[in-house]
């Protein structure tokens, strides 16, 4: 299947854009490099440097390439900054997802998988969340997925799309073989962080809250491999149909505590961290956890790597080869790129 990737230079978008064509895929990407990295794209993709604010590009790319299926990562993501900035979270999230819909209805694209979030059910009625719970988002981040989520089921009836929403809290590790892992500026994950303390002495690891309701006292979250989730991904993009739709969680079903998953830093970077325990952070759940249960049942999807401690050994290996992130902003110069003249996006 010939399929555009956007936000595939990004870090969840790369290794998705890996194993589609690891399945045989064709495989396009648009991405404007504002928060991706062309280094981390798959030489064996197309890219194309570009914005979905842009409508013309998106239709000229996808009759020019005869896309047959989006997959939809493209987005802001960082739930603190949504609430300083909403303007920038319902623009890119929603406005642009729209010129994206769109564009896929004048060219006749049928399929599309999105990539969404748990943070769409907000406080969460109960854990395991599975996808019957309401869509009641507690800040514009978790708003503009949702707004995307309803606009896709209504473009879908009216024009018979095909979708699969996939829904996740956090994604951690690399890929196994360490050529593409997580490079973010600022990074606000906590595995990604608690690493970069086992390089820098200097650097507190922050234990935000010890008196929870849990096993040990700290927030107990969802962790999900990179490339499970993206694995997850190729399975609904082959399971799905035209005029078809399904939502469903990604999940660990039981999740990670904060200590939990600091003890597994330790353990794999054989370092022993400062950590500084401070107070609860305003908003903070003690559990947010996902169920999988559809998701195996219907796509059949077993994550290979549910371990806390395989997620950071990947994690680890890429980031102790990459110090510093992607070696150069430079594309790839194995990959085929194409700049398109008339976009004015970038």
């Amino acid at each position: 299947m010939r399929v555009l990737v956007t936000g595939g230079a990004g870090y969840i978008g790369s290794h998705a854009v890996r194993e589609l064509l690891n399945s045989g895929h064709q495989v396009i990407v648009l991405d404007n490099l504002s928060k991706g990295h062309a280094e981390a794209v798959d030489p064996r993709a197309q890219l194309v440097i570009g914005s979905t604010a842009n409508s013309e590009l998106m239709i000229r790319t996808f009759r020019s390439h005869d896309i047959e299926a989006i997959m939809h990562f493209a987005a802001d993501i960082e739930v603190g900054e949504s609430v300083i900035e909403p303007y920038k979270y319902y623009q890119n999230n929603f406005s642009n997802s729209l010129n994206l819909l769109n564009a896929m209805v004048m060219t006749g694209v049928k399929k599309i998988i999105f990539s969404s979030t748990a943070a769409v059910y907000g406080n969460p009625e109960k854990n395991p969340i599975d996808e019957n719970q309401s869509r009641l988002p507690i800040n514009p981040y978790g708003r503009s997925k949702m707004m995307v989520e309803m606009a896709i089921e209504d473009f879908s009836r009216a024009y018979g799309l095909g979708f699969t929403i996939l829904r996740y809290f956090n994604v951690a590790g690399a890929s196994p073989d360490s050529a593409i892992g997580e490079d973010h500026h600022p990074e606000s994950h906590l595995i990604p962080r608690v690493l970069k303390a086992a390089s820098d002495s200097t650097l507190d690891v922050k234990i935000f809250g010890t008196d929870y309701d849990t096993h040990d006292g700290t927030c107990i979250r969802d962790y999900v491999h990179v490339v499970d989730l993206v694995r997850a991904h190729v399975l609904a993009l082959e399971f799905l149909n035209e005029g078809e739709g399904n939502i469903f969680n990604l999940g660990s079903e039981k999740g990670f505590s904060v200590r939990e998953v600091i003890n597994a830093c330790q353990k794999v970077t054989g370092t022993e961290f400062r950590k500084k325990e401070e107070a609860r952070r305003a908003g903070d759940p003690p559990v947010l956890v996902a169920s999988s249960m559809k998701v195996r049942e219907i796509l059949k999807w077993e994550p290979l790597y549910p371990s806390i401690e395989t997620i950071v050994k990947h994690a680890w290996q890429w980031h102790s080869g990459h110090p510093n992130g992607y070696d150069s902003p430079m594309p790839n110069p194995s990959a085929p790129i194409i700049h398109d003249p008339l976009d004015q996006t970038l």
